[in-house]
């Protein structure tokens, strides 16, 4: 379960809704790193061992951290900056680090990605690669929609992204509320990403509770069993207490309500 349904505030107020996604059934929790400050996170791995929950680790660069940015020093910084969240991801013990961090959410130029920018990104990631080798982590790209991003929007442009780094620590990951906005087929994505995809977010077309909107999830199940998938699958679900999503109007009773619900519709599948 992802765990920005309740915010962006990873603080221990959250470590009774660890309890509560475990009761649920839940093998793991998706954390969004956002904050680097390593003690923070030594406080979350006692209370995964406590609950017994894995832990799948995801990060978000901000227009303050522009892999691609034209400012040498700002593409340095968050250099730095995405190895301080890879040394978070170890803490939590989590073996993978997911996410958009290519380039920053919700910037963007008003063209098209250069090829100079996808350079940047090419070598951006493939130090970020070395370092997560250090810590036995693989990064897991996402792409997001032409509405949030530039650089990578669908899974043609995140292979040829992860090509050019050409590092075994580099793969994607797949959101199927992106996927749906931007895939001619969600299926034939999953087919073309292969054992290039080592994480998945099912995530219904309005980001509400599984299996009430309009996303064909049984097809998407079927075409990760034929690409023999084997890692996670993770429910990413949003409200209004993230408001990057810009989703105003309730979608959901409450967090725990869409939790339960969406599992048991993915247990029934």
């Amino acid at each position: 379960m992802n765990l920005l349904l309740w915010g962006t505030e990873m603080n221990a107020s959250m470590f009774a809704v660890l309890e509560d996604i475990k009761r649920i059934g839940f093998d793991a929790v998706e954390i969004p790193i956002f904050d680097t400050d390593e003690m923070i996170w030594k406080a979350w791995r006692q209370q995964l061992n406590r609950t017994s929950l894995n832990a799948i680790a995801v990060t978000i660069n901000g227009q303050n951290d522009h892999a691609i940015s034209e400012d040498k020093s700002m593409r340095a910084r968050t250099l730095e900056r995405n190895k301080r969240a890879l040394d978070c991801a170890a803490i939590l013990g989590s073996t993978l680090l997911t996410g958009p961090f290519h380039s920053a959410l919700g910037v963007f130029t008003g063209k098209a990605s250069t090829a100079d920018e996808k350079r940047w990104a090419a070598e951006h990631l493939f130090q970020l690669s070395e370092h997560a080798a250090t810590l036995h982590i693989t990064l897991g790209l996402e792409y997001l929609n032409r509405f949030e991003s530039y650089l990578v929007s669908c899974a043609d442009e995140l292979i040829d992204l992860i090509k050019a780094v050409d590092h075994p620590h580099c793969k994607l990951m797949l959101d199927t509320f992106h996927a749906n906005i931007e895939e001619k087929s969600i299926e034939d994505a999953i087919k073309k990403m292969g054992d290039l995809l080592v994480h998945v977010q099912l995530s219904e077309n309005d980001r509400g509770t599984l299996g009430k909107g309009h996303i064909d999830f049984p097809s998407i199940l079927n075409a990760l069993n034929e690409i023999n998938y084997e890692g996670m699958l993770s429910i990413e679900a949003f409200g209004t207490k993230l408001p990057a999503a810009n989703i105003w109007r309730p979608l959901f009773e409450n967090e725990m309500q869409l939790t339960k619900d969406s599992y048991q519709y993915l247990q029934s599948l």
